[in-house]
C-alpha cells in the first residue's frame, strides 16, 4: 500500500484479522438478485484493465484520499500483462461505472479494490467476481480488511493461523509457476499445476456467449 496517490514509498500490510469472502458464502439479497438477473450493467472481465485500476486509484466524494500510487498501478498493470492479474468491469452502456482488481495465484484470488460510479455496480461485480471464482475452482478470496460493505456480501474475519492454513492450501496449486517468464508460461504452468481456471465461466456460458445474469445466480445459488 501506499499513503496516499502521489506517495513514493510502497509498504507491507499484514492484517492481524484477515477478512476473507468465503466463495460458497456470498449472501445475495433478493434486490441484487433482481439487479442481476436483469442484467442491469453488462459485465466483462480484463476487457478494461488499465482503466479500472486508475479509477479505483481516482479520489471521489466517499473515497478523498487513494493507498494506490503509481508503483502499484504500473505493478499490477505488468502482472495483468502476465496474466496474474485480473479486473471485472461493469458498463452502463459505454460507460464504465464500476468493477475491481485483483491478483490470482494458485486457487486464491487476492481482492485489490473495488469502485462504483452506478448504484449497485460494485455489488455486482463482486457477485460476479465469486460465481467466476466458484466456476474456476478457486478456494480462496481474499478481502485483506473488513467493512460493513463486505460484511453485508457475507464476508467474515479470521485469525492469522486460519488464514494461513487457507493460503497454503489455496497456493499449493501454483507449482513452480511464480516463476515463470511470460504470460504464456504461466498459463501453462498454472494449467499443469492445477491451479484455479479465472475464465471458466465463459465456457459454461457456452461458445461465444457472454455470460449471463442469470447464469451468475445460479452459481451463486449453489453450495458446496
Amino acid at each position: 500500500m501506499a499513503d496516499s496517490r502521489d506517495a513514493a514509498d510502497v509498504y507491507w500490510v499484514e492484517p492481524r484479522r484477515r477478512a476473507i469472502l468465503p466463495i460458497d458464502g456470498f449472501h445475495l439479497s433478493r434486490s441484487l438478485r433482481k439487479v442481476i438477473v436483469a442484467d442491469r450493467f453488462r459485465v466483462t472481465a480484463d476487457r478494461a484493465f488499465e482503466r479500472i485500476i486508475a479509477l479505483c486509484a481516482q479520489a471521489a466524494d466517499d473515497r478523498p484520499e487513494t493507498w494506490i500510487n503509481a508503483a502499484i498501478e504500473q505493478a499490477f498493470v505488468r502482472l495483468h500483462a502476465l496474466g496474474l492479474a485480473h479486473s471485472v468491469e461493469c458498463w452502463d452502456g459505454d460507460a464504465l461505472v464500476g468493477g475491481l482488481y485483483g491478483l490470482a495465484m494458485g486457487r486464491a484470488f487476492f481482492g485489490e479494490s473495488m469502485v462504483s460510479r452506478a448504484p449497485n455496480a460494485s455489488k455486482v461485480a463482486i457477485a460476479t467476481l465469486v460465481a467466476r471464482l466458484k466456476a474456476g475452482s478457486f478456494t480462496l478470496l481474499d478481502c485483506q480488511f473488513m467493512t460493513d460493505h463486505l460484511a453485508s456480501l457475507g464476508a467474515v474475519e479470521i485469525d492469522r493461523s486460519r488464514y494461513m492454513a487457507l493460503l497454503g492450501d489455496a497456493l499449493s496449486a501454483t507449482g513452480s509457476s511464480a516463476g515463470a517468464a511470460s504470460s504464456a508460461s504461466v498459463e501453462a504452468a498454472s494449467a499443469a499445476a492445477g491451479a484455479g481456471d479465472f475464465f471458466a465461466l465463459e465456457g459454461l456460458a457456452g461458445a461465444g456467449a457472454a455470460p449471463s445474469g442469470k447464469l451468475t445466480v445460479q452459481l451463486l445459488a449453489q453450495t458446496s
